[in-house]
């Protein structure tokens, strides 16, 4: 069972593949649902070295960074090998 963590968002880096799916309307929706009723259910991202990648929630981590907060609930996953 993965176990909620708080992660600082300038260690989480964004792949740029995944950063090219960005929506900045519905940032902008998540950061409102965020004040309106409180955070979101957690990201996911994955070590590598002294950083995290996401690997799962760009929009809810791109609202915490408008919101101006400077860390984000998340679950730590591995690395699948292939």
């Amino acid at each position: 069972m993965l176990k909620k963590q708080v992660f600082q968002i300038a260690a989480i880096y964004v792949p740029v593949k995944r950063a090219k799916t960005l929506d900045a309307e519905k940032v902008g929706q998540i950061a409102e649902t965020i004040l309106e009723k409180g955070p979101m259910p957690p990201i996911r991202v994955r070590a590598d070295g002294d950083r995290f990648v996401l690997v799962e929630g760009l929009h809810r981590l791109e609202a915490m960074k408008a919101l101006g907060e400077e860390t984000i609930e998340g679950y730590l996953v591995r690395a699948l090998k292939h």
